[in-house]
């Protein structure tokens, strides 16, 4: 039997690619329910997930997976249209148009920083076009000094700084180029005419979760299963203590993937992760009707959170018994910080009359429901030489003999956060697995 610790998207993803090798799994998940941070809600239609997601058109695998499990065809390719708050005016930045029209950065600024998006390198005056191919390159060099050298200082504190600031607060200055370069080729597709090209399951992600547990088998997952132990004889992992509501039980394993944080990896070996994580505090807001007309709105000043995502503008509410659901999201750096202190009430408080400060039509009246979700290590912190902190997926030398690791620290998970990565990440350890037992 292997052993899976874990039972979000990487954990599930495993644990398929594992039978469909031939191997008999167990997935044990600590909480009572399984999928993470796909974890969802509940609504009046489709269920929705309780911290956003979408996919981008360089996410093949998650696809190639639900093709195997009979729900491709649920994949909608929809546009995500983008916007930026600066001083009380939402200014659409989808079209080419619109972007000339955005009036905090010059035309030179513009062109600039659509050259970058387009990874066009033209400082020396002709352009390149294979500067930004290796992100290793940019591993070590500072996210500012980066933008200021392969744009402007005007890109920068015009546009950049205040996203900087809201994604990783006072960790800004430790953030490496690769990470924005990454991210650049990660969200690279757009329409010209209308904006990026996002994908959504027709359903939620739910439904490829449900598909996924439907393939590993209801009978090979344990929920409120939290692994406690992990024993190794002779250099190689041979048993794992696991304890549920009714007691303690030991399984004896021929392998062992923990899908899960890398503190649940030190808990469970001694292996230290010197990779930081932020965390997250997201809120779904049901309201009446929309707030504004765009998908995802960037804050240009300092908000208590970081954006606006208006799900129903990206997917119609009538999925959801036409009410309109908006995420209010924020990343804490630090757990003294004082969002993450505040009571679920006072947080709900301190958004909803931000978001009528913002927009002075909003009828606080109008919120029918708000539910609150915390992660306290929701995202890695991409610092400069974040690529010497992964952890292997293979733990044979560090650990023992057995030991993989499918967690949001592995290499999959790099330049960007993301389910696909998840997926990844479980299929690269099931394959070495497999390589190893054959």
């Amino acid at each position: 039997m292997i052993s899976v610790v874990g039972g979000g998207i990487a954990g599930l993803a495993a644990a398929y690619r594992l039978q469909q090798r031939g191997y008999d799994v167990q997935v044990f998940e600590a909480s009572d329910e399984v999928g993470g941070l796909a974890a969802v809600y509940e609504t009046p239609g489709d269920p929705i997930e309780k911290f956003y997601h979408h996919l981008s058109k360089s996410e093949r695998t998650i696809v190639e997976l639900a093709d195997d499990l009979g729900v491709g065809d649920r994949v909608e390719w929809l546009v995500g249209e983008n916007a930026y708050y600066v001083d009380g005016v939402v200014h659409p930045l989808d079209t080419p148009w619109e972007i000339l029209a955005y009036p905090h950065m010059s035309v030179y600024d513009k062109f600039r920083l659509g050259m970058l998006t387009l990874e066009v390198d033209v400082r020396n005056g002709f352009p390149r076009f294979d500067t930004y191919d290796d992100l290793e390159d940019f591993e070590d060099v500072p996210i500012k000094d980066f933008l200021i050298e392969h744009t402007t200082c005007g890109v920068y504190e015009n546009f950049f700084e205040p996203l900087l600031d809201a994604k990783f607060g006072s960790r800004k200055d430790d953030v490496s180029a690769a990470w924005l370069l990454g991210r650049i080729k990660f969200r690279g597709e757009r329409d010209l005419l209308r904006g990026e090209i996002l994908g959504y399951f027709e359903g939620g992600f739910a439904r490829l979760l449900d598909a996924l547990v439907d393939a590993v088998g209801e009978e090979n997952i344990t929920t409120g299963a939290r692994v406690t132990d992990l024993a190794t004889a002779d250099g190689a992992v041979e048993a794992i203590t696991v304890e549920t509501e009714d007691g303690e039980a030991t399984w004896s394993t021929g392998a062992t993937v923990v899908a899960a944080m890398p503190n649940v990896l030190e808990s469970l070996t001694g292996y230290e992760c010197e990779i930081d994580f932020q965390g997250a505090v997201c809120a779904v807001a049901t309201l009446d009707g929309p707030l504004t007309d765009t998908y995802w709105l960037n804050i240009g000043h300092d908000a208590p959170f970081g954006a606006l995502i208006e799900h129903t503008n990206f997917v119609p509410p009538e999925r959801y018994g036409g009410r309109h659901l908006l995420y209010i999201a924020s990343y804490i750096q630090d757990y003294e910080e004082d969002l993450w202190q505040r009571s679920d009430e006072e947080v709900e408080d301190l958004w909803l009359d931000h978001v009528g400060e913002m927009f002075p039509s909003f009828d606080r009246a109008a919120v029918r429901d708000f539910r609150l979700a915390r992660n306290p290590r929701a995202a890695p912190v991409y610092e400069r030489g974040y690529l010497d902190l992964v952890v292997p997926y293979d733990l044979g030398d560090e650990v023992a003999e057995g030991v993989y690791y499918a967690g949001m620290a592995s290499r999959a998970q790099y330049p960007e956060r993301s389910l696909n990565g998840g997926v990844v990440a479980g299929y690269e350890c099931a394959d070495r697995i497999a390589e190893k037992r054959t």
